[in-house]
């Protein structure tokens, strides 16, 4: 969304206030922006709604002594900017962002006002923090994955589809996580006798291009990595998949409770809760810089069994006894 969203679009609570209006406010009201790099997708307005829960119960109330102005970057590196300057514009108290693409562009607008981030890979390698333990400037938060995980996806769909010879990795090439994950993904295919194909994710028109030819030869995978691009076209990617039976893995849970195959990946509802941590505590006087970057605690591994039928595929029972959710 090009403007504002009033946060009571997603609890029915909150009010948006604009500068001016503030300023004439009880000083003991925190104005703590929230910017998310993709589309006000359900999935994602459920992990905003618990960062809102988690700030409540840390007794953070809208209205009282919180206002929180909740933006939406819809996957667009542009409208991100837009937002994110906006947003600095405000002088909030702390900025959260989620995804790599709205870390990017606060960080770009500002390094006074405190950034705490979620689902955010390497930000040391992006520049963003000088290290885990002491990030040392205005942004800290919690890292989305270590880049190891991304081999995990190949070497799970190819236990779960013994026959794959080819897998096509979508990711966006743009942002230093997208290289940073095939990167992995292409230095375990030759152990496991896959070959590779990296696809950019530009728009859905090229994406579904890309993944019609690819799927024109046999013994085929898709891996969709992480990133702002992967969530604004994930549904276009599942029923692709689905379209042409094309095994496919992805990185968080949502996806395969939309119909994708698998899921591996951290517990982003996690993350946002813990954030809510992070910024009570700067709110009361810590500094971003003294606040050690988090990894995740806990990673899930998620199969439906319902599209593994149509694809024609029997889920071994040692999978399904390994993962953490079957969905029927």
């Amino acid at each position: 969304m090009k403007r504002r969203e009033f946060v009571g679009l997603i609890t029915g609570a909150a009010t948006v206030w604009p500068l001016a209006v503030r300023a004439q406010q009880n000083q003991h009201v925190k104005l703590i922006g929230v910017l998310s790099a993709t589309a006000a997708t359900p999935a994602l307005k459920v992990r905003v709604e618990a960062f809102l829960q988690a700030m409540s119960q840390l007794g953070w109330s809208d209205g009282r002594n919180a206002q929180f102005d909740i933006r939406w970057g819809e996957g667009d590196p542009d409208i991100n900017r837009k937002q994110a300057e906006e947003l600095v514009a405000l002088t909030p108290d702390v900025i959260v962002v989620s995804g790599s693409s709205a870390l990017a562009a606060a960080h770009r607008a500002t390094l006074r006002i405190p950034i705490v981030f979620t689902t955010v890979a390497d930000p040391v390698g992006a520049g963003y923090v000088e290290s885990l333990a002491q990030p040392g400037g205005n942004v800290t938060g919690f890292m989305l994955f270590e880049y190891g995980i991304s081999g995990k996806w190949l070497e799970l769909l190819k236990r779960l589809v013994p026959g794959m010879k080819r897998t096509a990795v979508l990711r966006d090439p743009a942002i230093a996580s997208g290289i940073g994950q095939f990167a992995i993904i292409q230095s375990v295919a030759p152990s496991l006798g896959v070959d590779v194909i990296p696809f950019g994710e530009a728009n859905a028109t090229e994406i579904e291009r890309s993944i019609t030819r690819f799927a024109g030869s046999p013994n085929g995978g898709l891996i969709l990595t992480a990133s702002a691009l992967s969530v604004t076209h994930g549904d276009l990617v599942i029923a692709l998949t689905a379209r042409y039976k094309l095994p496919a893995i992805y990185t968080f849970r949502d996806y395969v409770v939309r119909g994708g195959l698998l899921a591996y990946g951290p517990d982003v509802m996690d993350q946002h809760k813990r954030a809510a941590g992070y910024v009570d505590r700067i709110l009361k006087g810590e500094k971003a810089a003294d606040l050690p970057v988090q990894a995740p605690t806990r990673y899930e591994l998620v199969v439906n069994l319902k599209t593994a039928k149509a694809l024609g595929l029997t889920i071994p029972e040692s999978f399904l006894q390994r993962a953490d959710e079957v969905i029927e």
